[in-house]
């Protein structure tokens, strides 16, 4: 029997928590965040958790609450990362993140060689201590990273040798009350604010926020076109750095997201008002970001609220989330298409009481979760989600299934 720490509960850390209560495996889950009403709200709702407060900048606090616990999932901002990556080491638990701890090393997007350097502290040095005390650290497991670095992997399974990788999302979940995202306002505004990259020609590279458009009719959405742009997100990073040992020798890996969030973000970055700059307006102090940020609504997790926004009503209830993958197959040039398919706004909701971001990225998230508590991976160390092993990959593609998020996986010709 497992004990579970969730630090962050928030849309994705409370769908973990919720799901963990179902598990025969758990005995205990310990729900944490700084929220204390959160922790409470939640944990009234659960039978096996109890809550605690719990400031995640502060490493000392996460490890005396961590204390005994088998796995430690952190699905707090990845500011606060290192932290929890620490907290896991000192109590020798194994760990988890929807993301992956970007400041293990000073630095930002802007500065790409000293990012990258924080990823080769992760898999390396950290990689290293996590293998010391026989624990598994895996990073980037929500619905994107995860779900499509494991779809990524599947698709390049039907290839001999890859060339490109595109991962394509379109998010067009829109309430008719002003709500531009449904997950964490400051992740997603975080991402917004920041250039994109890009596995090119076979090197990381930096991308312009919003550029680089790709446009496609997608079937899941009756043939719309949509358009995607370049938008930071960790994907290339994982699978440019892991391309000869899990890609087929990939040299082209891309990120391309679209819909409301990129919509509502575009002109505001256009604006400069995405800026953490600190600009003298009426003789104060302001920085536009925190201005854009005090403005933004909340995502719903709570049953009540989600039920309020769709009896108010949705403009859209559609997205699509893709991965083509170009290479070669018996010396012939083809692409892989897959396309992901789960439950939208509507539905997720009527299924499980949740958005579909938390149904996707939580679910998605807790998946990996179930397959720590049930020792499914023996890697040990830390991998992200693009290193599955292809027994691995099929497991979790079965358990994602189970809650209808299924994958269909399409060979076609490439040569024109």
């Amino acid at each position: 029997m497992k004990k579970v720490f969730v630090l962050g509960v928030g849309a994705q850390g409370s769908t973990v928590a919720q799901r963990l209560d179902e598990h025969p495996g758990v005995a205990e889950i310990v729900c944490a965040d700084y929220d204390q009403n959160a922790v409470d709200g939640l944990v009234k709702t659960l039978r096996k958790a109890r809550g605690v407060r719990v400031d995640g900048s502060k490493t000392q606090e996460i490890i005396a609450a961590a204390r005994g616990a088998d796995i430690l999932v952190n699905a707090l901002p990845v500011e606060f990362g290192k932290q929890a990556l620490d907290a896991a080491l000192a109590v020798k638990a194994n760990y988890q993140d929807f993301a992956a701890p970007s400041n293990i090393l000073d630095g930002s997007f802007d500065d790409l060689e000293i990012y990258l350097d924080g990823f080769r502290v992760l898999y390396g040095e950290y990689g290293k201590r996590f293998a010391k005390i026989g624990k598994t650290a895996i990073v980037g497991t929500g619905s994107a990273p995860g779900l499509i670095c494991v779809a990524a992997r599947r698709a390049v399974r039907e290839l001999d040798s890859c060339d490109t990788i595109n991962m394509l999302v379109y998010d067009g979940g829109e309430a008719k009350r002003f709500l531009p995202f449904w997950w964490s306002p400051v992740v997603a505004l975080g991402d917004m604010a920041e250039n994109g990259v890009a596995f090119i020609d076979g090197k990381l590279t930096l991308t312009e926020g919003f550029s680089l458009p790709v446009s496609r009719k997608f079937p899941e959405m009756g043939g719309k076109e949509v358009t995607m742009v370049e938008h930071m997100h960790d994907e290339p990073i994982y699978m440019g750095i892991n391309a000869d040992t899990h890609f087929k020798g990939a040299r082209n890996i891309y990120f391309k997201y679209g819909g409301v969030g990129i919509d509502f973000a575009r002109p505001l970055a256009r604006a400069g008002l995405l800026s953490r700059e600190a600009v003298e307006i009426g003789g104060q102090m302001v920085v536009p970001f925190d201005v854009i940020l005090h403005h933004l609504p909340p995502a719903p997790k709570y049953r009540e609220e989600i039920r309020e926004i769709l009896d108010e009503g949705l403009v859209a209830d559609e997205g699509a989330l893709v991965v083509e993958a170009y290479g070669q197959k018996d010396r012939k040039d083809v692409m892989v298409d897959v396309h992901i398919f789960a439950p939208g706004v509507v539905e997720s909701f009527e299924r499980s009481g949740l958005t579909a971001e938390m149904y996707q990225t939580g679910q998605c998230g807790y998946l990996f979760t179930k397959m720590l508590i049930e020792g499914e991976f023996h890697q040990r160390g830390v991998i992200s989600t693009d290193m599955l092993d292809d027994g691995q990959v099929d497991r979790y593609l079965g358990l994602a299934a189970e809650i209808d998020i299924t994958l269909s996986v399409e060979l076609k010709d490439d040569s024109h």
